[in-house]
């Protein structure tokens, strides 16, 4: 599947758009990550714990979109984007969204 954050693909050309795809995940931060945080937040430095946590959201909402888009018959989907939100003090919410379409 490819996925792009542009409107169009280089060589391809776009001759059907299926819809709105997304896929989301809501992560919850772990007391063992908030402790290394807040010695970090004492010291200074990137909170690497957070860093994955946040990585791996963002995979994972990727992939689900995905998911969708190839349920959909979709060969690739343009113009993927990202967004997070705070769920509450202790979780948030990545979202990827994008536009699936077939090309050829």
């Amino acid at each position: 599947m490819i996925t792009v954050t542009s409107g169009t693909i280089a060589g391809k050309e776009i001759v059907e758009t299926l819809g709105l795809v997304k896929g989301n995940t809501i992560r919850a931060r772990h007391i063992g990550r908030d402790i290394t945080a807040a010695l970090k937040n004492i010291t200074g430095g990137e909170i690497e714990e957070y860093t994955k946590l946040m990585g791996e959201a963002r995979e994972q909402a990727l992939d689900r979109m995905i998911e969708t888009a190839e349920k959909m018959g979709a060969s690739a989907i343009v113009d993927v984007r990202f967004s997070t939100s705070y769920i509450m003090g202790q979780a948030a919410e990545v979202l990827a969204y994008g536009t699936a379409v077939q090309i050829k």
